[in-house]
C-alpha cells in the first residue's frame, strides 16, 4: 500500500463543489465581523471604567449558555437539517450583536446589558458549533476532509490578520459600537447565504433522550476523545482567561491600549493563517498527537506578556501561537471527522464542546479575582503553566498515538 506521504493531493478539490463554496463564503463573511468583536467587546466594558471583574463577568456569562445548550444543539444536529440550524444560529447571533451595538452606541450600555447580549450570543454558538462540525462531511468526500477544513479556515484567518488592526483603529477613533454593528451585519449576511444551503437531515432513530444517552456511551467508549476533552477543559479555560481577559488589560497598561492589542491579535491571526497554509501541504499521519502537541504554542504569548517582554517579542510569540493553534484545529477536526461516524458527529462534538468550555466561566471569574490579589502578569504566567501541564499530560495517553490518518485520506 502506498503511503499518503508520497501522494500529491488536489489541494483545491473541495472548491469544485458549489455547496462548499457557499458554505465557505458564509464563514468568510462572518469572520470579517468576528475578527473585530472580541476587541470591541473588551473595550465596551473597559470604556465604562470597569476592570477585570466586570470583563470576567461578561465573558463568563457569554460562555455559560453555550455550555447549557450545547448538548441540545448536538442532539438536534444529528436529527435535523444542519444547514437550517446554521441559518437560525447565525440569525440569532446577528440579533444579539445588533442590540449590543445599539445600546453601546446610545451610551445606555451597562455591564448587565452587555452580559445579557453575550448570553444570547452564547446560545447561538451552542446551535452553530455541532451543526458546523457535521456539515463539512456532508459537503465534501471523506478523502478531502483535511483540505476542506484548511480551505474553510484560510480566508477567515486572512481576514483576522487585518481585522483586529482595523477593529483597534475603529474602536480608538469612533468607539466599539461601530465594530459591533459590523459584526451583527456579517452574521445576518452569513445567515442568508446559509439559507440557500440544503443539507439533508441525518436519519433519526429513537427519542432525543435516548440519542443523548447513546451519545454519552459513545463518548465514554473513545478514550482518545474524552482525554483530549479533559485536557481541553484546562487548556481552553487558561488560554481564554489569559489572552481574552488579562491580555487587553495588560495592553491597556503597558502596550498602548486598543492599538497595541489590535497588533497582538493581528499577529495571532497571521499565525493562524500561516498554520492553515502549513496544513494545506503537510499531512501528518499521527493526526491526534500533532493536534495535542500544537496546543503547547499557546504558552508563548502568555509568557511574553507575563514577563513584560517588548512588544515585538510579544507579536512574534503571538504569531507562533497562531501557527500551533491552527495546526491543532485542522488536525483535530480531521481526526474527529475520520474516526467518528457521521451520524454521531453532532453529539460527539457537543460533548467535546461542553467539556472544553466547562471551566471557562469559572476560569474567567477566578482569574479576575486572582488579578485583584496578585499582579496581572503573575496570573498570566500561571495560565501559561496550566496549558503546559495539560499538553504534557495528554501526550502521556497511549490512545493519542493510535488515532491516525485513514489510509488514502488527504
Amino acid at each position: 500500500m502506498k503511503s499518503t506521504a508520497g501522494m500529491q493531493p488536489p489541494r483545491l478539490a473541495p472548491l469544485r463543489i458549489q455547496a462548499f463554496r457557499r458554505y465557505g463564503l458564509a464563514n468568510l463573511v462572518s469572520a470579517t465581523g468576528s475578527a473585530m468583536a472580541p476587541l470591541a467587546l473588551a473595550y465596551s466594558v473597559i470604556g465604562q471604567g470597569a476592570g477585570a471583574g466586570s470583563l470576567g463577568l461578561v465573558l463568563a456569562l457569554n460562555a455559560v449558555p453555550t455550555i447549557l445548550f450545547l448538548l441540545a444543539g448536538g442532539v438536534l444536529a444529528d436529527r435535523l437539517s444542519r444547514s437550517r440550524m446554521l441559518f437560525l444560529g447565525n440569525l440569532l447571533a446577528a440579533a444579539a450583536q445588533g442590540v449590543l451595538a445599539a445600546t453601546v452606541g446610545s451610551g445606555l450600555a451597562t455591564t448587565a446589558s452587555i452580559a445579557l447580549c453575550g448570553l444570547v450570543s452564547g446560545i447561538a454558538v451552542a446551535f452553530i458549533q455541532p451543526a458546523a462540525q457535521g456539515a463539512v462531511g456532508q459537503l465534501v468526500p471523506p478523502v478531502h476532509l483535511q483540505q476542506a477544513n484548511a480551505l474553510l479556515r484560510l480566508p477567515g484567518n486572512a481576514v483576522r490578520v487585518a481585522g483586529p488592526v482595523a477593529g483597534g483603529l475603529v474602536v480608538a477613533a469612533y468607539g466599539p459600537a461601530w465594530a459591533l454593528a459590523w459584526d451583527a451585519l456579517t452574521f445576518a449576511a452569513a445567515a442568508l447565504l446559509l439559507l440557500g444551503l440544503r443539507l439533508d437531515a441525518p436519519p433519526a432513530v429513537g427519542g432525543a433522550l435516548s440519542a443523548l444517552r447513546e451519545g454519552w456511551a459513545g463518548f465514554r467508549s473513545r478514550t482518545w476523545l474524552w482525554t483530549y476533552t479533559a485536557a481541553g477543559t484546562v487548556l481552553v479555560a487558561a488560554w481564554l482567561a489569559g489572552f481574552q481577559l488579562l491580555g487587553p488589560l495588560v495592553a491597556a497598561r503597558f502596550y498602548g491600549g486598543a492599538r497595541g492589542w489590535g497588533l497582538v491579535q493581528a499577529s495571532f491571526a497571521g499565525g493562524l493563517l500561516a498554520g492553515t497554509l502549513v496544513c494545506l501541504r503537510w499531512r501528518p499521519r499521527r493526526l491526534l498527537a500533532v493536534a495535542v502537541a500544537g496546543g503547547a504554542a499557546l504558552v508563548l504569548p502568555l509568557t511574553a506578556l507575563g514577563t513584560g517582554l517588548p512588544l515585538p517579542v510579544v507579536l512574534l510569540s503571538a504569531v507562533l501561537a497562531g501557527v500551533g493553534l491552527d495546526i491543532t484545529i485542522v488536525a483535530w477536526t480531521t481526526a474527529f471527522q475520520q474516526h467518528v461516524p457521521a451520524a454521531e458527529q453532532g453529539r460527539m462534538s457537543a460533548f467535546n464542546g461542553v467539556g472544553e468550555r466547562l471551566a471557562i466561566p469559572l476560569g474567567y471569574l477566578l482569574t479576575a479575582l486572582a488579578a485583584r490579589v496578585w499582579d496581572t502578569r503573575t496570573v498570566l504566567l500561571a495560565c501559561a503553566a496550566l496549558i503546559a501541564a495539560a499538553v504534557a499530560l495528554n501526550l502521556c495517553v497511549p490512545d493519542v498515538y493510535r488515532v491516525n490518518r485513514r489510509p488514502g485520506h488527504y
